[in-house]
């Protein structure tokens, strides 16, 4: 099996002798259907209730832990799979934007907030789509602290805080948001760069050249 640079080290490409149905993308899976089970806890009792409120916080960071361990498992063990690389960044993306509209639905964080980071978040998964016969783009140091930073503020806001630290999330929150655009600009560029210097990219301006001779 062949080998690619992954955002934690060397990865495997695809390969068609491995079987969707394996451990890594059973997480991912059980990622996705966290999700509705995290809002009903988030939501429930007009999200006033603190035992309800703790017991999101739990689902949300219990389905955060998974995404860490399907990367690992699928790396390690030759599991990357075709369904495994397009699951994954859905069920990332679900449940950060299920938190965030969550929140926004409870009046606890502002929709200016929630509707940034996910026109980013989306923006930035259909670039990586459109940019994959270039090559894979991998998740830059600022990518994964952006990551963090997102959980640890959702979980702030999730968990039914007061006084200092209900004040100091909305502080977490903004760098969060911060580091979200900044990065967000950055995988632009680096998908313009991609486009341009990438062996298919080279390969269509040889071609056009002989075309050109040619003629």
């Amino acid at each position: 099996m062949s080998t690619e640079l992954g955002a934690n080290g060397p990865i495997a490409t695809p390969n068609t002798a491995v079987s969707a149905w394996n451990i890594a993308n059973y997480l991912t899976v059980a990622r996705l259907l966290l999700v509705p089970l995290f809002l009903l806890l988030l939501l429930g009792r007009d999200g006033e209730d603190a035992d309800w409120r703790i017991g999101a916080a739990l689902v949300f960071a219990l389905a955060g832990y998974t995404d860490r361990i399907d990367g690992q498992l699928a790396r390690s063990r030759g599991l990357v799979t075709s369904f495994g690389k397009l699951a994954d960044p859905i069920a990332d993306k679900a449940l950060i934007g299920a938190a965030l509209v969550g929140l926004s639905l409870l009046d606890e964080l502002p929709w200016a907030v929630t509707a940034l980071v996910l026109v980013r978040e989306i923006g930035i998964t259909l670039l990586r789509f459109v940019v994959i016969r270039h090559g894979v783009m991998p998740a830059s140091r600022g990518g994964k602290l952006k990551t963090v930073l997102q959980g640890f503020a959702i979980l702030l806001y999730v968990l039914p805080l007061t006084g200092v630290a209900a004040t100091g999330r909305a502080g977490v929150m903004a760098l969060a948001v911060a580091v979200t655009l900044v990065t967000g600009a950055d995988y632009v560029v680096r998908a313009l760069t991609l486009r341009r210097t990438s062996e298919r990219a080279a390969m269509k301006r040889e071609r056009r050249a002989r075309l050109t001779d040619t003629r």
